[in-house]
């Protein structure tokens, strides 16, 4: 297997503590490299532009500015970096909003350091069994659509077939499983969740998950 560049990495925790148990973990892993830390959402935005890292690792509660805000604000500028939260909860509202302004996914902070590593790397690798673990922890609050709607992409801009695929996404089928369910191929399934995220101006399976449930799209496509 060929040598692979480390991902860069950005530590951002109003936590000394917290940002150094992160830095032992990661340290000895040859798959990530510590380019910067940083203690507030502001700082966050500025090392992003200074440092280019590939990933942010974002505390959710800080202040002045708290790491949704930052999250909106770095997605913004610098679309491609991804963004993982750390939290001490799994709060599903702040859960749903970090991915609705572009996050990965979240990391409990209480997690064994080799299973917080293991979803780290699921995370960057938009692993669909990830993706259905963040979907069981949304279905218990937004069963149906949230609340007033809010400015962004429409469910209609896709077609009915789209429309299915997204609801498989959001149950945590693959590729190869939705292509089975359809009687497609998995290169047709591919394309079509190209389109799907690209419609959506959406990064990968876990943002679409979130979008299927605050729209209702998760029941399409039962048997």
């Amino acid at each position: 297997m060929p040598d692979l560049m480390p991902f860069r990495v950005l530590i951002v925790d109003d936590h000394p503590l917290a940002r150094k148990a992160i830095q032992s973990m990661l340290a000895p892993c040859a798959d990530f490299f510590i380019v910067g830390e940083a203690s507030t959402g502001e700082d966050a935005i500025r090392l992003c532009g200074e440092l280019a890292p590939d990933v942010v690792l974002m505390d959710i509660h800080m202040s002045p500015m708290d790491g949704l805000q930052a999250t909106r604000h770095i997605k913004q500028a610098y679309g491609g970096i991804r963004i993982v939260m750390l939290t001490v909860s799994d709060d599903v509202a702040d859960l749903f909003t970090a991915l609705q302004f572009g996050a990965q996914g979240y990391l409990l902070k209480n997690m064994d350091p080799d299973e917080w590593l293991s979803y780290l790397r699921a995370l960057l690798d938009d692993n669909s069994e990830v993706a259905r673990g963040m979907a069981d922890k949304l279905f218990g609050r937004f069963r149906s659509p949230v609340g007033a709607q809010t400015e962004g992409p429409s469910p209609h801009m896709l077609t009915s077939r789209e429309q299915e695929i997204t609801a498989y996404v959001a149950q945590g089928d693959n590729n190869r499983v939705i292509a089975e369910k359809l009687l497609i191929s998995e290169h047709t399934v591919k394309n079509h969740m190209k389109n799907i995220l690209v419609k959506l101006s959406l990064e990968n399976r876990v943002q679409l998950t979130a979008f299927a449930i605050k729209h209702g799209l998760t029941r399409k496509g039962q048997n």
